[in-house]
């Protein structure tokens, strides 16, 4: 990288520091979702006990009336403990700035927003191997995941999304930059490791291992004057080994608390939010077509910006101008494959097919694909249960969504690239002002009526 890039991308870390540190002082105090649960796990950890979740963690009538009164200080939320159940990393990470900080919610926010900027850097760092060393394009990957305005609301609060955020956006960057036939052992060691901490961290993370035990599948396969079996297995074992090391510390410890198979202690907390909205009874109320349209109107807005306990949505103008930037950049991948595909040699021979398939470009958009299915998956599957309509949950796939938005709409501007290059600049700066614009408007139009009274 140099001199001027990394001017570049540090402007562009300030500016999310700075947005983010808006949104972690501006957001009005438990206005966030899921946040004094979060907070309470930490404040746990302080008195000296590790959680668990057990009836009474959750009271949804109560809760109920507390998001209701917009947390009114009158109401204590002490008892808000329904986040019990996670893994402990992230909340680890907060017991010195709670420590520290005298139980500051302010200055616990920051430190996710500071975890959130290394989600940004890493960001970039895809988007220039994705895109062969191509900065505007790199930068563009990253403006969109740092300007996002929900995006920035998440990761200004209290929330173990960031740090699970940044542990998948590590091993996404391990992943797509250029592997040798035979990478040092330390290299799978690391990717184990934060697979491993991803493990301790929340269970999205857990949807990385099905995406590096396909890669390593893909990679290393036993092929003619490639792997062998041998380099496989070495591969595997170097990653899933220390993953699964990792991982044992945590689900032995709900095995001996939960009993039986409860490994993630789902069943456990499945148990206790009684009362929580069911999707088998919005379908008695709604109907199957009323929920379905509930679900994809919620969830798209939600991705863009609907703040505080999903109280406060964008206006619907604002919201229509991400939605004709996605029929866009649909469009641009569609006629980009259909590009990709005219241009590729048919009838080659099957080692030079198959070389191609396992290619460093087509490994990329297997991890990145994969990653968006995966999730998009994993956030329909919770929703056949219980009805949580956020956007937020597609966020272990931003990256992959951010990609796709700049491969999708940089296509369009090819052909003038061709003749200007400063217009491959349009994608970085577009979303910049776009995303970052809707964002400040947030900030001072949406979020602080979110106060109570």
């Amino acid at each position: 990288m140099r001199r001027t890039e990394y001017a570049q991308l540090g402007l562009l870390l300030l500016a999310w520091l700075v947005l983010g540190a808006l949104f972690a002082v501006r957001t009005p105090v438990w206005q966030a979702p899921d946040e004094p649960a979060h907070y309470n796990y930490v404040r746990q950890l302080v008195e000296g006990a590790l959680p668990v979740i057990e009836p009474g963690d959750w009271d949804q009538a109560y809760l109920s009336e507390v998001v209701g009164a917009e947390f009114d200080p009158a109401y204590p939320v002490t008892g808000i403990t329904y986040e019990d159940w996670q893994p402990p990393l992230y909340y680890l990470l907060q017991l010195p700035v709670y420590r520290l900080s005298g139980g500051s919610l302010a200055a616990m926010r920051l430190l996710s927003v500071v975890l959130g900027a290394g989600v940004v850097a890493l960001a970039y760092w895809v988007g220039r191997c994705v895109f062969d060393g191509n900065v505007p394009f790199a930068l563009g990957v990253a403006a969109f995941v740092a300007f996002l305005p929900q995006h920035l609301a998440i990761l200004g609060s209290v929330n173990n999304d960031s740090l699970a955020e940044l542990i998948i956006a590590a091993i996404l960057a391990l992943l797509v930059t250029p592997w040798s036939e035979r990478p040092a052992a330390g290299r799978l060691l690391a990717l184990g490791v934060l697979l491993g901490l991803g493990f301790l961290t929340k269970a999205t993370a857990y949807l990385m291992a099905p995406v590096v035990g396909v890669f390593l599948l893909a990679r290393w396969w036993p092929r003619p004057g490639g792997s062998s079996f041998a380099g496989l297995a070495r591969a595997l074992l170097l990653v899933f080994g220390p993953a699964l090391l990792l991982g044992l510390l945590w689900w032995g410890r709900n095995l001996m608390v939960y009993g039986g198979l409860d490994v993630l202690a789902k069943a456990a907390h499945d148990a206790v939010v009684v009362g929580q909205p069911r999707t088998a009874e919005w379908i008695a109320q709604y109907g199957l077509a009323g929920t379905l349209g509930r679900f994809l109107r919620t969830t798209f807005v939600s991705f863009w910006g609907q703040f505080g306990w999903m109280a406060a949505p964008l206006p619907g103008w604002m919201v229509a101008l991400p939605a004709a930037m996605i029929v866009a950049a649909i469009a641009g991948l569609i006629a980009n494959t259909r590009y990709e595909i005219r241009n590729t040699k048919e009838g080659a021979p099957l080692v030079s097919r198959i070389s191609y398939l396992v290619s460093p470009a087509s490994l990329r958009v297997l991890v990145l694909g994969l990653t968006f299915l995966l999730t998009l998956c994993l956030h329909i599957y919770y929703n056949l249960t219980f009805v949580q309509h956020q956007g937020r949950y597609l966020f272990p796939a931003l990256i992959p969504i951010a990609v796709g938005f700049t491969a999708g709409l940089g296509h369009w501007l090819r052909p003038l690239v061709q003749r200007r290059a400063w217009v491959a600049w349009l994608l970085p700066v577009g979303f910049a002002v776009l995303l970052g614009g809707i964002a400040l408007f947030a900030l001072w139009r949406i979020v602080p009526g979110l106060a109570p009274g």
